[in-house]
């Protein structure tokens, strides 16, 4: 197939997108069916309880009330990781944070949802509580779960190392260490989690979710609900944001089915902002110590880090999570020695889970921040310490990570080169200050959530006699444009303008499986399944036109919705005639395409965390201005550029990384989740702030292609990746401009402000007048 692109490469709007400005697209608040009942949750209001009694009989016997459920009506635990499913619908034995769901109500309107929740009687044992990570690492009196490990609050520990750590340092020119301190945030999505079950005529029971993994949601229900999975059908609804934050089976899904099958009627619930905090999943709060080792001549030695990581109530993507804070440090460089301690404890606040960057964000905000401090000690400049150091193409790391396409260092030339960096760094006035950094994540895991030889992403494909042609796939379209890649894959093949394709991916009734939009698996195993379908098709066609035109099937090419011969250009036949005998004594075309992420990796315990097909790679580069006065800090000009293979959808990339970036800086300088006992003191988007329009600094996306062999035509993911880098060099940036390294995110005016009032007393005395040139 030539490599002479029509649809790929191109900019076009995502292919749902009309329905969202028209206001077509069916959110999940916006299911309706008749005579739906409205369901409240009661929650606890202890952060570590033991339940000795639930009494709903006051709230059952309330008008328009016709269901409460408890957790002694379904028991099933469950989560999103076989390994670790510790969730309930309902707290059963104990409440395990301020928020935990407790009981459900199911009424004619919310008025009387609401009476009946505040009618429910629960009496409480008060236990201890627990709601820092360091009360969690020793034994303790009452852990937050059973199965913890050695009686701690400790869910998960990971010890990995690699090559001779000890012998590294002691070799070491310098080997700088630093401690960091990362607040928990939260993915402030727009679109609140809303859901509609509805028990069907037949005894099955559907559920309308705006999820991330229908095909984890469509398990945990039938775990649940204790009902075949073939009984039960998820539609994936709009999705007005995830980032992670809608890649669980949620325990509000499984309380609507209950009561939906309880009542026999629909039964709808929409969470309030503060409900959407409490559910939570954000990045885990916690610490990362790093110790890095270079030589002389700025070649890194090695890798030493150890971080624990606060899960809050649940387990939720938690083993994963703390095998990434070390695992993903292996990129984008070449570190002969690693040694990484993880531990991750339960607190009893809300649950941590998977966001945006999953695992790498925090930790490479600290790695890249000492590689910083390591360049100033060898007094070498940092873009050419990280350039010292990249990984090769094709290669493998320390931990056994194949490496295929790699555009790091083109990453690193292209930013240093637009930015004017040479004539910045360490030039500028006080105050002003420019700082880099690098990133790398996964494309895609390589290991499926549950062991199966399923295929990880599978697309079907029809088209009849109308010419359109349809496709299915159970990948979720989470804005980040999933259905827009099948589009182009099946367009770019059958050489059909895009809007020829309509994708189908909502309903499990009728999508082949897919597991979900998360761990930016999207764009390389859907766009791969989607490839695949659409030359099985082609071939049906290139053999419907050999029998037009008696010349072989195997020179034909598609393109402008036509079938033509490579070496005669004169042969030729149109989409349509192709098809149309294509369907000649046939009917309907059908086709299927799958993907399997090939075998990979080491043998040791840990080894298939974060194991991928592929990886990204990204640069950046900030400029910030302090005010001087305040300590208030401001991000002036971004630059990233991002190896994302290829850009199947130029718009799309530049998108993704955009978001990356705005997402990034307000982690970076406003974003926390403040809590007080383990009540969440913040739980909304007044008092929870995020990057508005006067804080956004001018952008420059570089998108840098480096052609993966195994990607969708070359292609690997851009909705994740990008952020990874944004963080460290806001604070590298930051030291550059006024000497102050934060160690803690985010950035504290009020810090930074103490740091330069001490400039200010140190400088008393001397003839350098405060807020000259120079440091």
């Amino acid at each position: 197939m030539t490599q002479d692109f029509k649809v790929v490469g191109s900019r076009p709007p995502l292919v749902d997108s009309w329905k969202k400005v028209t206001g077509q697209a069916v959110y999940g608040d916006d299911v309706r069916f008749p005579n739906t009942l409205i369901c409240r949750l009661l929650r606890s209001t202890q952060p570590h309880a033991r339940i000795l009694r639930i009494d709903t009989s006051r709230a059952a016997a309330m008008p328009g009330v016709r269901a409460v459920v408890t957790g002694a009506d379904a028991p099933a635990r469950f989560g999103v990781l076989p390994i670790s499913q510790d969730e309930e619908a309902m707290a059963t034995d104990k409440v395990r944070y301020i928020g935990d769901i407790v009981a459900a109500v199911a009424a004619d309107d919310e008025a009387a949802a609401a009476a009946a929740v505040d009618a429910i009687e629960v009496v409480y044992e008060k236990l201890p509580e627990y709601f820092t990570t360091a009360e969690g690492l020793d034994p303790v009196e009452e852990p937050i779960h059973a199965w913890t490990v050695d009686g701690s609050n400790v869910q998960k520990r990971v010890d990995q190392h690699f090559g001779d750590m000890d012998g590294a340092l002691e070799q070491a020119a310098v080997k700088p260490r630093a401690f960091f301190d990362f607040i928990g945030v939260g993915h402030a999505f727009t679109e609140p989690h809303a859901v509609t079950a509805v028990p069907e005529a037949d005894g099955r029971l559907s559920l309308y979710t705006p999820t991330q993994v229908p095909h984890y949601v469509h398990r945990a229900l039938a775990k649940v609900l204790d009902m075949p999975l073939h009984r039960v059908r998820v539609f994936r609804t709009a999705v007005g944001g995830g980032f992670g934050g809608k890649s669980d089976p949620f325990p509000h899904e499984m309380c609507a089915c209950l009561l939906a099958r309880r009542t026999q009627q629909p039964v709808r619930l929409t969470f309030d902002l503060e409900e959407i905090f409490l559910t939570n999943r954000g990045r885990h709060p916690g610490t990362y110590d790093v110790q890095v080792a270079f030589d002389e001549h700025g070649r890194m030695l090695g890798l030493d880090a150890a971080a624990i990581i606060d899960g809050g109530a649940f387990a939720s993507f938690g083993v994963v999570t703390t095998y990434y804070n070390g695992v993903l440090s292996q990129g984008p460089y070449k570190i002969p020695n690693f040694r990484y301690s993880g531990r991750r404890v339960y607190t009893n606040k809300a649950p941590c889970g998977a966001m945006r960057g999953h695992g790498a964000v925090n930790a490479r905000y600290a790695i890249e921040s000492v590689i910083d401090m390591a360049a100033e000690e060898l007094r070498i400049d940092p873009i050419e310490l990280r350039l010292r150091n990249v990984l090769e193409p094709y290669s493998k790391t320390t931990n056994e990570f194949r490496i295929t396409s790699n555009g790091i260092r083109e990453c690193l030339e292209r930013v240093r080169d637009e930015t004017g960096w040479q004539g910045k760094k360490g030039k500028l006035p006080l105050g002003k200050g420019i700082g880099v950094a690098c990133g790398f994540f996964i494309s895609g895991s390589a290991l499926p959530i549950h062991k199966t030889r399923t295929p990880q992403s599978t697309v079907h494909l029809q088209i009849d006699i109308y010419g359109g042609i349809t496709a299915h796939s159970q990948g979720a379209e989470i804005g980040q444009g999933s259905d827009t890649v099948i589009a182009i894959a099946v367009a770019e093949v059958l050489g059909v303008p895009l809007d020829f394709v309509r994708v189908r991916s909502e309903d499990s009734d009728t999508a082949p499986l897919d597991l979900g939009a998360y761990s930016s698996r999207g764009c390389f195993m859907i766009g791969n399944a989607a490839r695949e379908a659409a030359l099985v098709i082609r071939d049906k066609l290139a053999r419907a036109a050999e029998r037009l035109t008696g010349h072989a099937a195997g020179d034909f090419d598609f393109r402008d919705a036509e079938v033509f011969a490579r070496s005669d250009a004169s042969v030729r036949v149109s989409y349509f005639e192709a098809l149309t005998e294509a369907l000649a004594d046939n009917g309907a075309l059908i086709a299927k395409g799958w993907y399997q992420s090939p075998r990979m990796g080491g043998t040791f315990k840990g080894a298939g965390a974060g194991l991928a097909p592929a990886y990204s790679f990204s640069a950046c580069i900030a400029e910030v201005d302090v005010d001087l006065e305040t300590g208030l800090v401001k991000c002036t000009a971004m630059a990233l550029a991002h190896d994302c293979g290829r850009a199947l959808n130029r718009l799309a990339v530049e998108g993704q990384i955009e978001g990356c970036m705005h997402m990034g800086l307000g982690q970076a300088l406003l974003e926390e989740m403040r809590y007080d006992r383990g009540r969440i003191t913040n739980p909304n988007l007044l008092d929870y702030k995020i990057l508005g329009p006067f804080e956004t600094p001018d952008m420059k996306v570089i998108i840098v292609e480096s052609e993966d062999k195994e990607g969708p035509f070359g292609g690997k993911e851009a909705g994740e990746g990008p952020l990874i880098c944004v963080l460290p060099a806001l604070g590298n940036a930051l030291y550059d401009a006024v000497g102050y390294r934060s160690r803690q995110l985010p950035v504290r005016p009020e810090r930074v402000f103490e740091h330069l009032r001490k400039l200010r007393r140190a400088e008393a005395g001397m003839s350098k007048t405060w807020g000259a040139t120079g440091r």
